[in-house]
């Protein structure tokens, strides 16, 4: 039964500050991870597995979170995963060797899984059918902003306190969460109760997403399958989905019910979910990376200059559930908010070594405003002709779907860079040679530049070379960014006539959706 008045308003405000817990968590570690490894004596590549460890779990739950929510009651699995979340937390500060950590990381991952799609299902209770536009919107906000922000709160904490303060902040918050959850949220039907455990599904779901999760976490750092563990899994993943997915089919309580495909809107939607994950974490991923190693920001500086973009979301966000509301078609809304990311790509691409922080300001304005009418449109229109239980089990669809979206697009972008600044770097290597008059010019230049400050003519020819080649990887590396940035936007142009496969409706039965 629908709420109204404060108790509406203090049940939504609750259900998104939980799921904000773990769309921050996801990205807050990350800034943090020099001093994990000062202090706990770790390798870059070993403090990896603490983010690594979270996203897997986190994506294992995901699809499974619909179907544990129908079995124990959502709101007795919300006040749960708040709970066991908050002492995880609390674990992973207290951690005193990285092992530690990555396991405390695993149970939070878990429980932060189960904190959005059943966080979703209870909002929809909660709200009147013809105000759901509003709280999508609301709740819209924690999916886009939450990753945004996460790396803009743990540069400050880390600055000001220590790296174990980004674990004991969620412990207050998480706290407060469970009380008001306890307190106001009313008790849902336990519609799978008494119905048999599909474990099978369970073992191979696990097994099939986590491997998939650490392939592509992990791809690209071990030269793929030059590591015989990246092999394996890969090898794993592709046997357990052919399994899992002939097991949820033909048993009759499945964790996952696969039937829900047959619905067109939702199989066209995950498409449309998983681009949406790509562009959303990977311009995340990619723009700190491009500001901190080529123009010398500070992680603190760049998370600043994430949060205009933040505040043209958080502004934008309710005009998009009016809209909706009111009858503008969701494909509309959704094809432009891909050709704004697009613009926001294409600025981007236009980059040099001089840009500044003014340069960064309408382009990620435009991003802004282009993933506010992107991300409610597109969960709209994917769960549109969902009903009854299988808008859970469509929720975690596309929730996965929109991590392992995000997955793939870093793991995309991380390969990219890889092989994009060989070639570049081999292109400008060509200009570099006795025969090119302006490297001549330019090298005598720096030369007698040297000599003037009172170096030998050979150690000041050792100095132009070392210059030269400074020169040559900070351009490769602008020129790469650049061109991957143009890459990004162009992908998602391709989902435009995608959208319109979908059905039209005046006025679809709007749903919520995060991650």
């Amino acid at each position: 039964m629908a709420e109204h008045g404060f108790r509406k308003w203090i049940i939504t405000i609750t259900v998104i500050i939980a799921a904000l817990l773990e769309l921050i968590d996801t990205t807050i570690v990350n800034v943090a991870l020099p001093d994990i490894m000062g202090n706990l004596g770790a390798t870059l590549e070993d403090a990896g597995w603490v983010v690594t460890s979270y996203a897997v779990a986190n994506v294992i739950i995901l699809p499974m979170s619909g179907w544990l929510g129908d079995r124990f009651g959502r709101k007795n699995y919300f006040i749960t995963s708040i709970l066991l979340f908050t002492f995880a937390s609390f674990l992973c500060g207290q951690a005193h060797s990285l092992s530690e950590l990555i396991i405390f990381r695993i149970i939070q991952g878990l429980a932060g899984g189960g904190l959005l799609s059943t966080g979703q299902a209870i909002l929809m209770e909660t709200w009147p059918r013809e105000e759901i536009g509003m709280a999508t919107a609301l709740f819209g906000l924690g999916a886009v902003v939450g990753p945004t922000v996460g790396p803009t709160i743990g540069g400050y904490i880390v600055n000001h306190f220590s790296w174990p303060y980004i674990f004991y902040v969620n412990i207050p918050v998480g706290a407060i969460a469970a009380f008001l959850v306890s307190t106001f949220v009313k008790e849902s039907p336990k519609y799978a109760k008494g119905k048999p455990i599909d474990w099978w599904g369970i073992l191979f779901l696990a097994t099939a997403v986590g491997s998939l999760q650490v392939v592509l976490e992990k791809g690209e750092s071990e030269d793929w399958f030059a590591k015989t563990y990246i092999a394996v899994l890969t090898f794993v993943t592709i046997v357990s989905v052919i399994i899992f997915i002939w097991r949820e089919l033909t048993t009759d309580h499945p964790v996952v019910n696969f039937r829900i495909l047959k619905t067109r809107s939702f199989a066209i939607g995950i498409v449309t979910t998983f681009t949406l994950g790509f562009a959303l974490y990977g311009s995340v991923f990619i723009f700190p990376v491009f500001c901190q190693n080529l123009l010398g920001f500070s992680a603190q500086q760049t998370g600043f200059l994430l949060f205009p973009g933040g505040l043209a979301t958080i502004c934008m966000m309710p005009f998009v559930g009016m809209m909706l509301k009111r009858g503008v078609p969701a494909q509309i809304m959704s094809a432009g908010g891909f050709i704004m990311f697009f613009i926001f790509t294409w600025m981007l691409s236009n980059s040099t070594l001089n840009s500044g922080t003014n340069d960064f300001f309408l382009p990620l304005i435009i991003r802004g405003l282009g993933m506010s009418i992107l991300f409610v449109p597109l969960t709209t229109l994917a769960l549109q002709d969902l009903k009854g239980p299988d808008i859970g089990q469509g929720t975690g669809l596309n929730n996965m779907m929109r991590q392992l979206g995000g997955s793939f697009g870093i793991a995309i972008i991380t390969t990219l860079i890889h092989i994009r600044s060989g070639v570049v770097r081999n292109s400008l290597i060509e200009y570099v040679n006795p025969y090119n008059p302006a490297y001549v010019q330019d090298n005598q230049g720096m030369v007698q530049n040297f000599m003037s400050k009172g170096f030998s003519q050979l150690t000041a020819q050792q100095m132009a070379n070392q210059a030269m080649e400074g020169r040559i990887v900070r351009q490769t590396m602008l020129l790469t960014y650049d061109n991957l940035y143009l890459i990004i936007g162009v992908f998602t142009l391709f989902c435009i006539p995608i959208i319109f496969l979908q059905k039209f409706k005046k006025r679809p039965a709007m749903v919520v959706d995060a991650h």
